[in-house]
């Protein structure tokens, strides 16, 4: 396998531990990405932002990095520099890494941008290969939905320019059912295969030793955990109101782990408004999480209230319910359906900052044997849908059977 993506170990996302599960599964996987700087927009240390350089992921993959622009502080400018840099490198560099190589698959993990399969576009018309496009947010839907994008020429043009993407795609997987139908407006139905965002167990990570301040607001509160990026789309306005109407209840802490776009608005607003029950912990390296959520008296995800996050599952819902927390949901369509089927926990709509505020004192009030009876059944459903070891068996046999179908005569 050939995996293209914008993002890639060292930055915290699900396809790292995919790679990782595949490769013990027997399978070669080759790695073509940038120079991290996600989230918060820096190249990380030990990496410049101009440059290609070769290092091996867990002494066993070898990872390709181009040159970018990143992201720096966000902004629509840095943005498009950052997703243009990254198709022209591509564009540029891909195809010497993987002259001398053969491929089953061409596999794009595709979180914004989309713009990302532009270059593994080329190389399947080069290495004459089968494209597979793991599609995670919806284009052009989430650019208006975050407020980044407008203006409806543009928006138009850019549906255009998804429409030749997903054109030149063998396969397209969406991570959520309700993908199907957004998805096929811009694709051939026959092409679309839903594949869910898994997560891979890892019960020694939760003896990660945490700091000392964090361990004791962890273990003397009753902690409403957020965890992963804070950014826009997850509305922490709605958090920082249903915190100020609990303000009274000083036991009730919503710590808030991770960074993103919407970081620096959030200790603002937290000073301005005094609220002491907010703690803001940071942002800590995977393997720091299941100790975080073992620690947790509850879970919580939180998504605008847009038509297009209707339809997504957060993958966070996902690691909640390996954790066998309680989840607290604030979300609608997909996510919150998951959440009430699997009896996993309690939702209110997107941006109900009242209904969250609810939910967290029914938590709150709730017998312990009720929690642990939802973290539970949050797990169990867990292991029936989302176990990782499981799932990226169900891709390789995914893919065999597309590749079957697409391959031509000859």
């Amino acid at each position: 396998m050939l995996l293209v993506s914008h993002y890639f170990w060292p930055e915290t996302f699900i396809i790292n531990d995919l790679v990782r599960t595949l490769v013990l599964q027997g399978h070669t996987v080759h790695v073509l990405t940038a120079k991290p700087n996600y989230p918060d927009g820096q190249i990380f240390s030990g990496y410049t932002s101009s440059g290609i350089m070769t290092e091996m992921f867990d002494g066993a993959v070898p990872v390709y990095r181009v040159p970018i622009h990143p992201r720096l502080g966000g902004g629509a400018l840095n943005l498009i520099l950052n997703y243009l840099s990254f198709v022209l490198s591509g564009l540029l560099f891909f195809p010497g890494f993987v002259k001398k190589h053969k491929y089953d698959v061409i596999f794009v993990f595709a979180p914004s941008p989309i713009t990302q399969a532009i270059p593994a576009i080329y190389l399947k018309w080069k290495l004459r290969t089968h494209l597979a496009i793991w599609v995670q947010d919806m284009w052009p839907e989430s650019l208006s939905a975050t407020g980044f994008l407008r203006n409806r020429f543009i928006l138009k043009m850019v549906g255009y320019m998804v429409r030749g993407i997903y054109s030149c795609a063998d396969t397209i997987l969406v991570q959520s059912r309700a993908f199907y139908e957004p998805v096929s407006a811009f694709a051939d139905s026959h092409k679309i295969k839903y594949y869910p965002n898994s997560i891979l167990l890892n019960k020694q990570s939760a003896l990660f030793s945490l700091p000392i301040e964090l361990t004791e607001v962890l273990e003397n509160n009753f902690c409403i955990v957020f965890a992963g990026n804070i950014g826009k789309a997850q509305s922490v306005e709605t958090i920082l109101t249903a915190a100020h109407s609990l303000k009274d209840m000083t036991q009730i802490k919503f710590v808030l782990v991770g960074s993103g776009s919407m970081l620096d608005w959030l200790h603002s607003r937290k000073d301005e408004l005094g609220l002491s029950n907010i703690v803001i912990a940071g942002r800590f390296p995977m393997d720091a999480m299941p100790s975080i959520y073992n620690h947790a008296s509850a879970l919580l995800v939180t998504l605008k209230d847009e038509e297009i996050f209707s339809k997504t599952i957060p993958s966070k819902v996902q690691a909640y319910m390996a954790a066998g927390k309680p989840i607290i949901a604030s979300l609608n369509g997909e996510g919150s359906r998951i959440v009430t089927e699997s009896g996993a926990g309690l939702t209110c709509k997107a941006e109900d900052a009242e209904g969250l505020a609810q939910c967290v004192r029914s938590i709150y009030s709730m017998p312990a044997k009720d929690c642990s009876r939802m973290g539970e059944a949050g797990y169990a459903y867990f292991l029936e849908n989302f176990e990782m070891t499981r799932q990226a068996e169900h891709l390789v046999e995914l893919l065999e059977q597309r590749i079957s179908q697409t391959r031509r005569p000859g």
